[in-house]
């Protein structure tokens, strides 16, 4: 009778293969994953989410989510970019999954660095094309909200307020210089 070796459990998808070392690469002065092999770089960087305040008449589309992370909470329409789409077009298909919306974009409102999290946030100010909505598969719900009747202390996240905040300021100028991320938000690092 013959022994079959014993097969190595499977690797989770998130793992780095085995032939893969973090370490500095030469010329470099970050930690990377490295292949031992080939000597191919693993570049691990911020993800890009994109989205925008949307505008019909004087109510905003708010979204209330249906997926972690803040099940439950209201947000812009936003999320991570997909390759091969421009920055634009990624927000125009956040607010076609989340909301059923269609958007024509106006501005770049803000680009919020939140480093804590690995990500920069793309805000844009725009118009729905109709007050048609509806909730796609990641929303429990959406609506249109009045600037007064906005549910501010059930919003997902701090970069919608500041996107929200930075739109109102913004609401009648045709241009501007974007905002980031203010800077005492304890979030940053």
């Amino acid at each position: 009778m013959s022994e079959t070796p014993q097969s190595k459990p499977p690797r989770p998808a998130w793992a780095p293969p085995e032939n893969f070392r973090r370490r500095v690469p030469d010329g470099d002065t970050h930690e990377r994953l490295v292949c031992d092999d080939c000597g191919f770089i693993n570049y691990e960087n911020p993800k890009i989410v994109v989205g925008a305040v949307c505008l019909w008449e004087d109510r905003i589309l708010l979204a209330r989510r249906a997926i972690n992370p803040r099940k439950g909470y209201w947000t812009l329409p936003a999320g991570f970019m997909e390759l091969r789409e421009t920055t634009e077009e990624g927000a125009a298909r956040e607010a076609w999954e989340e909301a059923c919306a269609r958007i024509e974009i106006d501005a770049l409102l803000g680009v919020y660095s939140v480093p804590r999290i690995g990500q920069v946030q793309m805000m844009y100010r725009a118009k729905l094309v109709s007050p048609d909505v509806a909730p796609g598969p990641e929303s429990l719900e959406v609506a249109l909200f009045a600037w007064d009747e906005i549910p501010w202390k059930e919003l997902a996240f701090p970069s919608v307020t500041w996107a929200l905040n930075h739109w109102r300021e913004t609401r009648h100028l045709p241009s501007f210089t974007p905002f980031v991320s203010p800077a005492d938000y304890p979030g940053l690092r």
